[in-house]
């Protein structure tokens, strides 16, 4: 509460947060971290396929060549700038949390920061070197020790995110003790790892095979066999990216696993749950037999259309899955120490005797009068529960008790009913934080949703919680 908050009602702030995250992620694992590896694989097959009188088979070398400007070019214009947008939207939406992160794994952010600044040098001199790297054996064999450095930093990359993402969902033993190395070796962190590292090979290949099925010529025998390698790297990885998931899955919290129905849809959308775990399942059964026909059957003709199968699958399951890791973490943005409002666990005693406007520092008023109700009770809202609902926009406050009283056309909520269910409501939904206020700033707020639905006007766009 030491920030100004800043609000997007007309879609919510998580939204924002949400669609900058998955398209970074996207490109991090499909084009990074698992795409650079299959690049100097493919690479390294035309170097060792060069004969006697050519450094490397001229079609290999200019396949890889080809599917790494495809990577360069996203990964250094929308990858950069998502990566960057992810922290600059979480300083504005939620700086108290990412302000936690950052004293955390001070150290850790350090070193990425060191490992990222080198994978943009490599990266760089990677593809802008290639050509340059035809003029000998030994300056490919150069090229390729490259590659395989740059596939490592950008793991490593990962690697060091993946843990404070872990940590973010089970904070382990670091409550108690709030040492460095109890937060970095929190439990969901290896198996986290264990899942994301295949998973961005899988991305990479369904998008590799796609992209060599438009590089190469049609039905020649170089597309079949280039084809044919892709789709034994898709092989060999979907059983890995499989056990560290079941890894990944026991090792999440049981109250978590609670959320799963909740964090696939929402609310609304319970009921599509089946049908989007089908999705899921769906997807790795298209990478697996377009895969599997390709590679064991090399001349069956598969329209180039079904090509794309597996890159929309892919792309899907990875973006279901960050949101479910990032909804089933409720009713905390860190794991036992934050809520999703961003208020501290151990703070909860001090803000139920004091109230919340008390301490907040930007708050135009500190507590609640006769004359401020409103002012109040908008503050409350903005504090306790602006991170995750809007007024009238995305996930409305308002739509939800009015769906959640069945309420006709015109009719007006009960104050009684909704004071009753918000001072429980972590016990109606267990995702959501406690109501974090006393008395008098409960009745603010529902004295504020009231208005709302009868008024109907929106909070104003702005970094500020101050009228």
């Amino acid at each position: 509460m030491d920030f100004p908050i800043f609000h997007l009602d007309f879609m919510g702030d998580r939204l924002l947060i949400a669609i900058i995250a998955v398209l970074h992620v996207l490109i991090n694992h499909g084009l990074a971290v698992g795409f650079i590896p299959l690049v100097t694989w493919i690479e390294y097959l035309g170097f060792k396929k060069g004969g006697q009188n050519a450094i490397v088979n001229n079609e290999w070398d200019q396949l890889a060549y080809r599917l790494m400007t495809v990577a360069f070019i996203i990964t250094t214009t929308i990858g950069a700038m998502t990566g960057v947008g992810i922290w600059f939207a979480s300083s504005l939406v939620n700086p108290a949390s990412i302000g936690s992160l950052i004293r955390v794994f001070y150290g850790a952010w350090f070193v990425e920061w060191i490992v990222f600044v080198t994978e943009v040098v490599l990266i760089l001199l990677y593809y802008l070197s290639w050509k340059r790297s035809l003029v000998s054996i030994e300056a490919k064999a150069k090229h390729i020790k490259l590659g395989v450095a740059l596939s490592i930093f950008s793991w490593i990359t990962m690697s060091i995110i993946v843990s404070i993402l872990g940590f973010m969902m089970d904070t382990g033993s670091w409550v108690e003790n709030k040492t460095f190395i109890a937060g970095f070796t929190n439990p969901i962190y290896i198996p986290q790892l264990s899942f994301r590292t295949p998973l961005a090979a899988l991305m990479a290949g369904a998008l590799g095979l796609f992209l060599t099925k438009l590089f190469t010529k049609n039905g020649s025998d170089f597309q079949k066999a280039s084809t044919k390698k892709i789709a034994q790297w898709m092989l060999l990885t979907l059983p890995f990216m499989l056990i560290g998931a079941l890894a990944y899955y026991f090792k999440i919290p049981e109250l978590m696993i609670g959320n799963l129905p909740v964090a696939v849809g929402t609310m609304d959308f319970q009921s599509w749950y089946d049908l989007l775990v089908k999705f899921i399942f769906g997807a790795l059964t298209t990478v697996l037999l377009v895969a599997g026909v390709i590679f064991f059957k090399p001349n069956f003709k598969i329209p180039t259309a079904v090509y794309i199968l597996p890159v929309i699958g892919m792309l899907g399951f990875a973006g279901i899955f960050e949101r479910i890791r990032e909804f089933i973490r409720k009713p905390y943005v860190i794991g036992n120490y934050m809520y999703s409002n961003t208020l501290r666990k151990d703070e909860y005693p001090l803000f139920k005797r004091d109230g919340v406007l008390a301490h907040a520092t930007y708050s135009p008023v500190k507590e609640v009068t006769d004359e401020n109700k409103l002012v109040a009770g908008e503050q409350v809202f903005m504090i306790s529960c602006s991170r995750c609902h809007t007024t009238h926009g995305i996930n409305s406050v308002v739509d939800k008790f009015v769906n959640m009283y069945s309420l006709k056309a015109g009719e007006k909520l009960n104050g009684d009913l909704m004071k009753n269910y918000i001072k429980h409501i972590e016990n109606a939904r267990y995702f959501m934080p406690p109501f974090p206020g006393n008395e008098a700033e409960l009745g603010a707020l529902v004295e504020y949703i009231k208005h709302l639905q009868e008024d109907g006007t929106p909070i104003d766009n702005q970094a500020t919680s101050m009228r």
